[in-house]
C-alpha cells in the first residue's frame, strides 16, 4: 500500500474530524477519577462521538467491541471496558480514541493519573509526551520518516524506558490504519520521504520497565510481560512544507 497524499478538501475533512477528537479526549480526561469503570468511560466516549453525528472507529474494527480502548497501569493498548473494572487512586489510564467524519478517520490518545498517582507514574506520562513532542519537530517535508522514529526513541532511551516494537503508528485518512508504518524506535533505513500532505498517526508506547509484552486471553489487550508501567500519547498529524500541524489537539492546549 502506497501512502497517500491528501487533497485540500480532505484535509478539511481531517481537520474537522481531529478537531471533534480533540474534544472527545477533553472530556473524557474531565471524567476519569477514581470510583469510575472503564466501560463508564467508554459509553461517555461513544455518546459524544455520535452527538457530533460521527461513528467510532474502533467499535467493531477487527472485531474490537468497543468504542475507547481503555488501557490501565501495566496495559499498554487495547484494554476492553468493563463494568468490572474500577479506577482507583494512583491508577494511570491509557484512552485511545478514533472517530470518522465524512468518510475520513482522525485517531488520539491520552495516558492520565487516577487522583493522586506516584512521581515515578507521572514522569512515564510526561515522558511519553515529550516523545510524541520530540518526533514531530522531525516531521515536516524533505525529511525521511527514520528522522520522526529515531527523535521519539532517543527521548525514552534517554529516560531510561522501554520501548514497545510489536506496536507502531501508522498513516491514516479514508482508512484507520494506512501505510506507513511508524516505528518508535530507530529503524536501520531511512524510511520514505516526507512530503507535504501526508497524514500520519504518530504515538509513542513507551514502558517504566522492559520492552517486552504480551497479548491477554481476549486477544486483543496488550501488557507488559514484567507488570511495569506503561503510557501511550498520540496524535493525528498533517506534514506541511514547514511545521507539522497537530489535528487532535485544540489550540489552548498546543505547546
Amino acid at each position: 500500500m502506497s501512502v497517500t497524499i491528501k487533497s485540500q478538501r480532505e484535509i478539511e475533512y481531517m481537520r474537522e474530524a481531529g478537531r471533534l477528537l480533540a474534544i472527545v479526549h477533553n472530556e473524557l480526561e474531565k471524567f476519569v477519577k477514581p470510583g469510575v469503570s472503564t466501560k463508564d468511560i467508554d459509553r461517555l466516549g461513544e455518546k459524544i462521538i455520535r452527538g457530533f453525528g460521527c461513528i467510532p472507529s474502533f467499535l467493531n474494527y477487527q472485531g474490537y467491541p468497543a468504542s475507547i480502548c481503555v488501557s490501565v497501569n501495566e496495559e499498554i493498548v487495547h484494554g476492553i471496558p468493563s463494568d468490572n473494572r474500577i479506577l482507583k487512586d494512583g491508577d494511570i489510564v491509557s484512552l485511545d480514541a478514533g472517530l470518522i467524519y465524512k468518510g475520513y478517520h482522525s485517531d488520539a490518545a491520552r495516558t492520565h493519573g487516577v487522583g493522586n498517582i506516584s512521581d515515578e507514574a507521572q514522569r512515564l506520562i510526561d515522558v511519553t509526551r515529550q516523545c510524541f513532542f520530540d518526533g514531530i519537530q522531525q516531521a515536516k517535508a524533505g525529511n525521511h520518516l527514520n528522522d520522526i522514529c529515531k527523535a521519539i526513541g532517543n527521548c525514552a532511551t534517554k529516560a531510561g524506558y522501554g520501548i514497545v516494537k510489536e506496536l507502531v503508528g501508522h498513516g491514516i485518512g479514508q482508512e484507520l490504519h494506512e501505510a506507513p508504518q511508524i516505528p518508535n524506535y530507530c529503524m536501520n533505513r531511512r524510511g520514505i520521504k516526507l512530503e507535504s500532505c501526508m497524514t500520519l498517526a504518530i504515538e509513542p508506547m513507551i514502558t517504566a520497565g522492559g520492552a517486552d509484552v504480551k497479548w491477554l486471553p481476549d486477544r486483543w489487550t496488550v501488557v507488559t510481560k514484567d507488570k511495569s508501567l506503561a503510557a501511550h500519547y498520540e496524535n493525528t498529524v498533517l506534514i506541511t512544507d514547514g511545521q507539522p500541524e497537530i489535528l487532535t489537539l485544540l489550540s489552548e492546549e498546543s505547546r
